[in-house]
């Protein structure tokens, strides 16, 4: 656990009461008091002493334990030598600490405890402690006191891991399968199977090892992987069960399947890990975000290349077989025959004519490729609009079970108005169906302000698990009627999460118009009328214009005439000191300790010298030179309307328009706002910046692109390096980049907007698809250094592969597809990533499968073979 911060209640001290008549008579100031507790309510030590050849520790102790103990304090003694206490003055009694905050729950007084872990915890073993503490600390409660949790991140954490754990069983029981009805062997599908778990597991592991946390991105990243991780075991399965079937025995056929496969398969999982690397370099909350996410699935790519050349060979010695009654083929046949041979009479049913099928087509590819360039040319043009039909947002939209909903009164409005308005919106919560149980702040609220003045605060909303609205239905129809009935009241509404990364980022609205000059008087008047025009954009809410959120209260001056005050005995000090014993209350320098805590002792004048303006200015003062004054003779009282705060950003003055969306995306939404103050035709001289989400999405997507590029690189490097010729990743990076056209399509269809997420799902892809690509054209080089015809080694290349290549797809779409349909919580914020993996993936079945051979038939059918068997 790191803090404790608590907020709201009463706060215990001791107050000491003057009664201004007594100070007169008996020639006692302020100062004198607070001096005299000063002097006596302390312990010191004068040092040590030795006596009977011992060290002592000599103490001097004063110290107070109670009120009465307060009033026989000696404040001085009368010329006749009486003494002047406290108490002949003034009133001690225990009081509590001048309140300008109120907390609730529920409508009703609360105390609110906001427990924070330290940074290397774990979030849901100190939510566990703290439940447990929690219920010692409520059987000894007094009756009447209730403790109620209003917001548990630990819960969030919970949950993604319930995901985690049903996304690992969905992913397990589709891959399955699908392994079975290719294979049509159980012994195969299990085999294969068993990597999912053992990855987890060894993920884990790893995952502790290098201090990364469980926490949404890595338990996302690790359900983002389980449809991959199962991608190499299925390929060496699927080789060893084809060389099981030409008649070898079970150590022969793995290693023959082995020294097949084994180079492709390093190749193929290094391919999509080096997508991951540019994250290393990026900041900000893409960085933050996916980086653990690259870690997660790096980690477990690695894992199940281990295990598909270790564990999954050791395996199939015992569970794949060769099936009864299935003859062996010719001996007089090569071994390339012969595998042929077992695959054509493997192949039955439907999956025969799927083979046929799409060897037409694969034939009409490498024979016509006018075509192949048409057919890409139309997927370019058709991403680029689907690309423009999508909205684009920073984060994914995420239900979070609540909401925060911030408020603002007109400056200067006191607590008591405040709160007569936040009473109403408490008794709107409580009509509300949805919401379970809400908290409310006022004087203080949720983020990194430490200063909040009294006309400002917020609503923490937690909502029910079960509901038939959206958040943002409820938080609609909420801004509406409080609008409506309350208009004087400012609000502003977002959820939790959010606000808190919005903090972070220092990015904490959607909209936010920044506005440069040095001419106060300009930006006063440039930034209502933007305020203004913007409002009527379609989705914009929750508009604050600069100027009128950023007015202080008024203030009221007591300016001291030191000519004067030193005419009447007074120095300005003692003016000051007395002001503020009328008001507030001046706290002495050492407080009582009492039971081992330590209460504040406060000097503060009754209640009726503060009650008004010209009760504080008639309040009769005494000086120590034995003067008597009014504070209004003494100080020159004016009073101010309230001031406009002064904000500066790189030493220059700086006005900020700021609002939210509601259901609008981010893109159109700025760019529509973008349009309307260009209409404004704003002055030259005023520099107008766009900030807030926009600005940190702009910068994200900038750094995602570049992530991009060198993700390419590095995946060209990787072929590169592999198959040392440029044909072979130029086709794969072809089928790679026109596959991000099923990423788009996917995300229209669907009506996800494309963010950060969603970007991450399509630079995964650019690695994903070239897996496939990989293993075709490895195959298409053994083919050719067999003796085949570039047209016939491309031919019996896709036909080998087509099964491994379908069989790994739809495994990884199936091990996506919890994550895409946003099954439990957390996933939502995965959930673009895992649709535009679905999509590229989907696509790139039937790119890897023509465009790749075709792209590489046209760039090397005239070259020799290179690569031996």
């Amino acid at each position: 656990m790191a803090t404790v911060v608590v907020q709201g209640g009463q706060e215990p001290e001791f107050t000491i009461t003057p009664d201004p008549a007594k100070l007169l008579a008996a020639s006692v100031t302020v100062s004198d008091i607070l001096d005299a507790v000063r002097r006596t309510n302390l312990i010191d030590s004068p040092g040590l002493m030795q006596e009977n050849h011992q060290l002592y520790l000599a103490l001097v102790d004063g110290q107070v334990k109670d009120p009465a103990q307060l009033s026989q304090i000696v404040i001085k003694a009368t010329p006749a030598g009486i003494p002047v206490r406290v108490g002949d003055v003034a009133a001690v009694a225990p009081g509590v600490k001048p309140v300008y905050t109120i907390v609730t729950a529920n409508g009703k007084p609360a105390v609110l405890l906001n427990i924070n872990r330290q940074p290397d915890s774990n979030t849901v073993a100190v939510a566990d402690k703290v439940h447990a503490e929690i219920e010692n600390i409520r059987q000894s409660l007094p009756p009447g006191i209730q403790i109620q949790p209003f917001y548990d991140q630990s819960q969030l954490v919970t949950e993604s891991i319930k995901s985690v754990r049903d996304a690992i069983l969905i992913g397990l029981m589709l891959a399955s399968i699908i392994m079975v009805l290719f294979l049509r062997d159980w012994g195969a599908s299990a085999v294969a199977g068993l990597v999912i778990p053992v990855t987890v597991l060894v993920t884990f592991i790893a995952l502790k090892a290098l201090n990364q946390s469980f926490n949404l991105m890595t338990l996302g990243g690790l359900a983002a992987a389980v449809g991959l991780v199962i991608d190499d075991a299925i390929v060496v399965v699927e080789n060893i069960t084809l060389h099981r079937a030409v008649g070898q025995g079970r150590v022969e056929a793995v290693h023959s399947a082995l020294s097949e496969v084994t180079t492709p398969l390093i190749g193929s999982t290094i391919t999509p890990i080096v997508v991951f690397l540019p994250l290393i370099a990026i900041a900000g909350v893409t960085g933050v975000f996916f980086r653990a996410l690259a870690i997660t699935v790096a980690v477990s790519l690695l894992t199940s290349l281990g295990l598909a050349l270790t564990l999954t060979p050791t395996l199939s010695q015992f569970f794949i077989r060769r099936k009864n009654g299935e003859a062996a083929p010719s001996s007089d046949l090569s071994e390339k025959d012969k595998l042929l041979a077992a695959e054509d009479a493997a192949l039955s049913g439907h999956f025969r004519r799927v083979i046929e099928f799409y060897e037409r087509w694969l034939r009409f590819a490498l024979d016509r490729p006018r075509w192949i360039a048409i057919f890409s040319a139309v997927l370019i043009v058709g991403s680029f609009f689907c690309y423009k039909a999508l909205g684009s947002d920073l984060l994914p939209a995420m239900d979070e079970g609540g909401f925060v909903l911030d408020y603002l009164t007109p400056a200067g409005t006191s607590l008591e108005e405040s709160n007569r308005m936040l009473s109403h919106i408490e008794r709107m919560l409580q009509q509300v169906p949805e919401i379970e149980n809400f908290s409310r702040r006022t004087g203080l609220e949720l983020g990194l302000a430490a200063v909040t003045e009294a006309n400002r605060g917020d609503f923490a909303v937690k909502l029910k698990d079960k509901r038939s609205r959206s958040v943002d239905d409820i938080t609609a129809d909420l801004r509406t009627r409080i609008k409506r009935e309350e208009p004087a009241l400012d609000v502003e509404f977002v959820q939790v999460l959010q606000d808190m990364i919005g903090d972070l980022s220092n990015a904490p609205e959607p909209i936010q118009i920044k506005m440069f000059s040095p001419d106060a008087t300009l930006l006063s008047q440039w930034a209502p009328r933007i305020g203004d025009a913007i409002e009527k954009v379609r989705g914009v809410v929750d508009l604050r214009n600069g100027i009128e959120n950023t007015i202080s209260g008024p203030a009221t001056i007591f300016q001291v005439e030191p000519t004067v005050a030193a005419r009447a005995g007074f120095t300005p000090e003692e003016v000051a000191i007395d002001a503020s014993a009328i008001l507030e209350g001046e706290p002495a320098a050492t407080p009582v300790i009492a039971q081992d805590i330590a209460y504040t002792i406060r000097v503060r004048y009754p209640d009726a010298n503060r009650s008004s303006l010209a009760a504080m200015s008639n309040t009769l003062l005494n000086s120590a030179s034995g003067h008597t004054a009014t504070l209004g003779t003494l100080a020159n009282i004016t009073q101010l309307p309230g001031q406009t705060e002064i904000r500066r950003e790189n030493l220059q003055r700086e006005v900020a328009v700021t609002a939210r969306l509601e259901k609008r995306d981010l893109g159109s939404g700025v760019a529509a706002v973008q349009k309307v103050v260009d209409g404004l035709h704003v002055p030259s001289s005023i520099r107008v910046i766009y900030g807030g989400t926009y600005a940190e999405q702009q910068q994200s997507f900038h750094d995602l692109v570049l992530v991009l590029v060198l993700a390419i690189l590095l995946v060209f490097l990787v072929l590169l390096f592999e198959f040392r010729t440029l044909a072979a990743p130029l086709a794969i990076l072809a089928s790679a980049l026109l596959s991000t056209s099923g990423v788009f399509l996917a995300l229209l269809i669907t009506g996800i907007t494309f963010n950060i997420a969603s970007f991450m799902g399509l630079i995964m892809v650019i690695g994903i698809v070239a897996k496939n690509g990989i293993l075709l054209l490895d195959a298409d080089q053994r083919f050719r250094a067999a003796g085949h015809s570039a047209h016939d080694a491309m031919i019996q290349a896709g036909r080998r592969r087509l099964r491994p290549i379908v069989m790994t797809a739809m495994a990884a779409v199936a091990g996506m597809l919890p994550l895409a349909l946003a099954l439990g919580a957390g996933s939502q914020m995965l959930q673009p990533l895992a649709i535009a993996v679905i999509g590229g993936i989907t696509i790139s079945m039937v790119l890897s499968l023509i465009i790749t051979p075709a792209v590489h038939f046209y760039l090397s059918h005239e070259t020799s073979p290179t690569k031996a068997d």
